[in-house]
C-alpha cells in the first residue's frame, strides 16, 4: 500500500537472510505494481542485495571477506536471474562496512533512505570507478542505483527510488535496464528528469548509452528537470563538476545546456540538488543520473 501511495510502479522484496516470504507476494501483486524478489544477504563485512533473484532463492550470509568466498555467492546470485548489489557501502551500523571491493558487483546502491553524509561519500567513491574506468580504457562499468531500504511503517517507501528506463514492466526488463545503468535515481515520483547528449551527424544518446563521435565534436548536454523547486542543477564530469545552473523557479522546472567535447568530458551525468543546510558542503541531492560516455 505504502509502494501504491508512493507512485511506484516495481519493488524488490529482500528480508535480511531469508527467502521466507517469497512464497507470500504474490497474494498482493497486481497488474499496477510488480514486485521483484530477493534477499538482503548481511554477511560480517557488509551487506548485498540479491536483486530480482528466482523465487525461493536463498544466499547464504555466514562468511567474512577475507574467507574469499563472496565469488561464488556472487555467481549463485546471477544463476538465479538476480542482481549483485553493494548495499549502503559505508553505512556506520555495525558490520554494515562493505569490505568486498566491487568486482563481483552488477550494480552499487549509492543512495540508501534519506540523503546523508555516507550516501555523499558513496557518490564520490562510485564516481571514482567510472573514472577507472575510462582512463584504463575499460567499456565496463559500475551503475550507481538508490534505495529507500524501508522495513516497516513509518520507513518511508519510495526515498528515494531508481527510475529505470524500461522496455516494459516486466522483471527481465527491469533488470536489464539497471545492469544497463539506463536509470536515474530520485528522492520520489514528482522529480523528473530527462538527460541528453547531441552531436554530430544526428547522434544523440541517453542515459546509460554512449555517443559515438570523434574526440573534437561538439557535444550538447541538455537536462530538464520537473518538480525540484528551489533545487540547483549542474553536470558532472571525470574532472568534476563543471556546469551548474541556476536555482530552479517555484515551479521546479528548468533545462540547462552545456557545450563540450569527448576530448573535454569522457563522460557526463547530471545531479540536482537542494541548497546546502551546512555552510561549505553540498546540499542533498534531490536526483542524480547514471552517466552518459562519450567518443568512439
Amino acid at each position: 500500500a505504502l509502494a501504491r501511495e508512493a507512485g511506484l510502479d516495481f519493488i524488490n522484496s529482500s528480508d535480511h537472510n531469508t527467502h521466507s516470504s517469497h512464497a507470500h507476494w504474490a497474494e498482493v501483486a497486481e497488474d499496477d505494481l510488480l514486485i521483484l524478489l530477493g534477499e538482503e544477504v548481511t554477511t560480517r563485512n557488509g551487506h548485498v542485495v540479491a536483486l530480482g533473484t528466482a523465487p525461493g532463492t536463498f544466499i547464504d550470509w555466514r562468511y567474512r571477506a577475507r574467507d574469499n568466498r563472496f565469488g561464488r555467492f556472487a555467481r549463485r546470485i546471477r544463476g538465479a536471474g538476480g542482481l549483485v548489489v553493494p548495499a549502503h557501502p559505508h553505512a556506520t551500523c555495525i558490520g554494515c562496512n562493505w569490505k568486498f571491493g566491487f568486482e563481483n558487483a552488477d550494480v552499487v546502491e549509492v543512495w540508501n533512505g534519506p540523503y546523508t553524509a555516507d550516501d555523499e561519500v558513496t557518490l564520490a567513491e562510485w564516481d571514482n570507478t567510472l573514472v577507472a574506468a575510462v582512463r584504463s580504457g575499460q567499456r565496463a562499468w559500475l551503475p550507481a542505483m538508490g534505495s529507500s531500504d524501508a522495513h516497516r511503517d513509518p520507513d518511508v517507501v519510495g526515498t528515494p527510488q531508481t527510475v529505470v528506463l524500461a522496455d516494459d514492466l516486466t522483471r527481465e526488463a527491469i533488470l536489464a535496464g539497471i545492469r544497463a545503468g539506463r536509470s536515474y535515481v530520485a528522492e520520489s515520483s514528482a522529480v523528473e528528469l530527462t538527460f541528453t547528449a547531441a552531436g554530430g551527424r544526428g547522434a544523440h544518446a541517453g542515459i546509460g548509452e554512449r555517443l559515438g563521435v570523434a574526440v573534437d565534436t561538439p557535444v550538447t548536454i541538455r537536462l530538464d528537470v520537473k518538480g525540484a523547486p528551489g533545487c540547483t542543477p549542474s553536470i558532472v564530469t571525470d574532472q568534476g563538476t563543471l556546469f551548474t545552473g541556476p536555482a530552479l523557479p517555484d515551479s521546479g522546472e528548468g533545462t540547462i545546456e552545456w557545450q563540450t567535447t569527448p576530448s573535454y568530458a569522457a563522460y557526463v551525468r547530471a545531479e540536482v540538488r537542494h541548497p546546502a543546510a551546512v555552510p561549505g558542503l553540498p546540499g542533498a541531492l534531490a536526483a542524480f543520473t547514471n552517466p552518459i560516455f562519450l567518443g568512439e
